[in-house]
């Protein structure tokens, strides 16, 4: 903030030398001049010292004295031009009771066929455990015949899919469709807790249960069922359409879409989509205002494996500490502590912050301003700060979080276990870093690392060196050499053209699943936002600069909780916005094949 007066010289003053008559006059101005300078200056300083106090005076007097144009604008409604009545027919045949009954069964029968990955499961080819896709390709075959003769098919690495729907205009970016075909176990324990089998695929009239049928076969058979109705219609794209579906992305997708991210970029380039599509979020009432929540980013992951070594022996003579005893104090501590929540102007989750306040109904008023006057105000986002920390879904997707997931010690009940462990998973904040979960966790432990004596190394590092008295080892390491970064963030600026083309695709297809006016934009509301977990897109990072995690399903009222049939017993998708999904995805598919600013 530059000041209009630098300095008393800068002051023009009369001069004297062309009416040497008026001494006392030009005296008089002279020091009139010098008073409105020194007037300046010190109204001057006194704005300075506001400005760089405005915090305070912004929360003293409650006034920002700034202006900013509106937040989270908002793109209109975009619907197919050229395919404008195959469109149309489209969405007549999805609300039709035929093609419900047959949406319904190509669900329910991927559902019946069990497909479940596991952790640390040797290579395809070596571990039987693969051979479970087998017939589930097979289903695939035989429900989806136009699919099947119409799209070049390649399998990658025995089991990853990849299709490729040519289109006529070989100089347009294709677009990339993906999904998994796996999905987490059942845990043999619950099933008695099961509404109906886990993997019955049984509809009771409004939902289809099992495992899957949320996470993530319903995002698969949702786009083939899209693809095999527009290839019925006589559908003839434009621009290509890629479809990959790895197999092990619950067990972080290095055999499947591991192998499938190489494989497309050998073909298409790096940055050769122009976007990418994959599973994610969909859109929930918030605030009396429904808002979709496309992923534009991910937060990365590392699983510290921390383990403790103690002498053997006979349990009659214990030591003060076992190793599972040391280990839990640990684990304890590590609970005691909790990474702090913490948000900034530069991620994705304060985005939708800002659109929730922007657009929200029956945002309070109270919560509307913090989170308005926080785009310039550090006192207001420190408020919303506590706001987030008081919220169990908003911290989650702020913050580095920790979990500890699985834990191990001992062998028998009458000796002294020689070795504990136990793996605490990390999910990682967009502005943090693998290397500073690392060194949050290294430095977290090293004080009961003295204190039950304990030689510590932490992520191949020394901490303490080893000594003849130590009563054993604490080590920490990369459970599985599997951290990952967080993702780099999908662009939403006024320029980012597939963002705008997912935007008014989501309204198109939110307003003709409602037979709402074509031209009311403002029946849901989009904003940029991230998934709590990690999907295969993670394998797809070089392949387009445009990534989204969003497959356009309802998450009910449960904005608490959005995925609490998920990853447990129970799991089910519901009808209607199962087919509400399939007409995003044809929308998307016919809105792309004939955009020209992709």
């Amino acid at each position: 903030m530059s000041s209009p007066f630098q300095s008393e010289k800068d002051c023009i003053l009369p001069s004297t030398s062309s009416n040497p008559s008026l001494p006392h006059y030009t005296k008089k101005v002279r020091l009139n001049y010098k008073k409105i300078c020194f007037v300046g200056l010190g109204v001057y300083c006194a704005l300075s010292v506001l400005y760089a106090k405005r915090d305070w005076f912004e929360s003293f007097y409650g006034y920002t004295g700034y202006s900013f144009s509106p937040a989270c604008p908002q793109v209109d409604t975009i619907t197919p031009e050229k395919h404008n009545e195959l469109w149309k027919a489209m969405n007549n045949k999805i609300s039709t009771p035929e093609f419900q009954e047959s949406a319904i069964n190509w669900l329910g029968g991927a559902v019946r066929v069990p497909t479940e990955s596991f952790d640390n499961m040797d290579p395809v080819g070596v571990d039987p455990r693969w051979n479970a896709f087998g017939p589930f390709h097979d289903y695939l075959l035989s429900a989806f015949p136009l699919v099947h003769s119409k799209l070049k098919l390649n399998k990658v690495n025995t089991y990853g899919l990849y299709y490729e729907w040519t289109g006529s205009d070989a100089s347009l970016k294709p677009l990339l469709l993906a999904a998994h075909q796996d999905v987490v176990p059942v845990d043999p324990t619950t099933v008695d807790q099961w509404t109906h089998p886990p993997y019955s695929g049984y509809f009771d009239g409004k939902r289809i249960w099992g495992r899957g049928s949320s996470d993530d076969k319903s995002g698969l058979i949702g786009i083939l069922t899209s693809i095999e109705t527009l290839l019925a219609a006589n559908f003839e794209p434009t621009r290509t359409v890629v479809l990959a579906f790895g197999f092990d992305e619950e067990a972080s997708g290095f055999q499947g879409a591991g192998k499938l991210g190489p494989f497309l970029q050998e073909i298409y380039g790096e940055d050769g989509f122009a976007m990418v599509v994959d599973e994610g979020s969909g859109f929930v009432e918030q605030y009396g205002t429904v808002v979709a929540t496309p992923g534009i980013a991910e937060k990365g992951f590392l699983n510290t494996l921390v383990e403790v070594t103690a002498p053997g022996g006979h349990s009659s003579i214990p030591p003060a500490h076992t190793s599972i005893g040391i280990l839990s104090s640990l684990l304890v501590h590590f609970e005691r502590n909790p990474y702090k929540v913490e948000i900034t102007r530069h991620e994705p989750m304060y985005d939708t912050l800002q659109c929730v306040a922007e657009h929200g109904k029956s945002v309070p008023a109270k919560l509307r301003k913090v989170i308005k006057k926080s785009a310039h105000s550090k006192s207001a986002l420190r408020a919303l700060q506590e706001f987030i920390r008081e919220d169990k879904v908003l911290s989650s997707l702020v913050g580095t979080t920790q979990a500890i997931d699985l834990i191990h010690g001992g062998v028998k009940s009458n000796a002294l276990p020689e070795q504990a462990w136990a793996i605490v998973n990390h999910r990682i904040a967009v502005v943090s870093s693998v290397d500073a979960v690392k060194a949050h966790d290294t430095a977290l432990l090293e004080s009961l690392s003295k204190k039950f004596n304990l030689t510590y190394s932490a992520f191949g590092k020394k901490i303490s060196q080893d000594g003849a008295s130590a009563s054993g080892t604490l080590t920490l390491s990369d459970a599985f050499n599997g951290a990952l970064e967080p993702a780099p963030i999908t662009p939403t600026d006024k320029d980012a053209a597939p963002y705008h083309l997912l935007s008014g695709t989501i309204k198109a297809t939110f307003n003709a699943h409602r037979g709402v006016d074509m031209d009311d934009s403002k029946s849901i509301i989009v904003a940029p936002s991230m998934m709590s977990g990690n999907t295969d897109t993670r394998f797809y990072w070089k392949l387009s600069k445009h990534i989204f995690r969003y497959n356009h399903h309802s998450a009910g009222n449960d904005s608490k909780n959005p995925l609490s049939s998920v990853h447990t017993v129970n799991e089910f998708a519901e009808v209607d916005s199962f087919l509400e999904m399939i007409r995003f995805f044809t929308t998307l598919i016919l809105n792309a094949d004939e955009s020209t600013s992709l």
